[in-house]
């Protein structure tokens, strides 16, 4: 199993212990599990709430639904500083609901990409279909980001579903994956806009100094 906390995979040991019958008098049991991560540098603890079929321990072959109690929100690696809060909070919030509410979770990353395209990208069609065909008739993005950013359109099948371009927001129905590869295209056009500019100019800052230093003109 991967530790939703570190991400690194880990050797499951499950506590468990009976809460109680659904009515006291059905045959549906709640029961709460608990393991620890093992990696030496997590150690965090990962809490799950069983509905089963069966009271006791824990039988794999008898639960009706598993619901992740802590930590909430998705396996996703943190994104960086360098992201401008009002993209990072709906990403967040995004990776927050996925678990609970995969429809709630993309509309929140079709908005962050709407204002993404926008603000960043200089879209300037009404809603997220032009925008995103916009973006890529530019040329600004690399093969790849192109690639996946129409996977969004497709793989939410907007023809079929066009409040999901028009209405970012709008809580609708959503594909099997359509959330998680959405937050996919996010952390790419993270990426691309706000760590690596970052990355280089920190490197070329660092240039410039030892250029400086040694008495020579810096870079532009």
């Amino acid at each position: 199993m991967k530790c939703p906390h570190c991400l690194h995979n880990f050797t499951e040991k499950w506590h468990q212990v009976e809460l109680t019958d659904d009515t006291g008098k059905s045959e549906t049991y709640w029961i709460a599990q608990w393991a620890y991560c093992d990696n030496n540098e997590c150690g965090k603890v990962i809490v799950d709430l069983v509905e089963s079929e069966s009271g006791g321990a824990y039988n794999m072959r008898n639960y009706e639904q598993v619901v992740r109690a802590y930590p909430k929100g998705a396996s996703r690696p943190p994104i960086s500083t360098k992201v401008p809060e009002k993209y990072a909070g709906d990403y967040k919030e995004a990776c927050l609901v996925l678990i609970d509410s995969p429809k709630a979770s993309a509309a929140l990353s079709r908005r962050c990409l709407q204002h993404l395209l926008q603000d960043e990208a200089g879209a300037t069609k009404k809603n997220l279909f032009d925008q995103i065909q916009e973006v890529i008739d530019s040329g600004q993005l690399p093969p790849y980001l192109t690639s996946a950013l129409d996977v969004v359109r497709n793989i939410g099948n907007f023809a079929a579903h066009p409040i999901k371009s028009k209405s970012t927001g709008e809580i609708v129905e959503v594909e099997e994956g359509e959330a998680e590869w959405n937050l996919d295209v996010l952390e790419q056009l993270f990426e691309f806009y706000f760590v690596q500019p970052s990355i280089i100019q920190q490197k070329k800052d660092a240039l410039n100094k030892k250029l400086q230093d040694a008495g020579k003109q810096p870079v532009k």
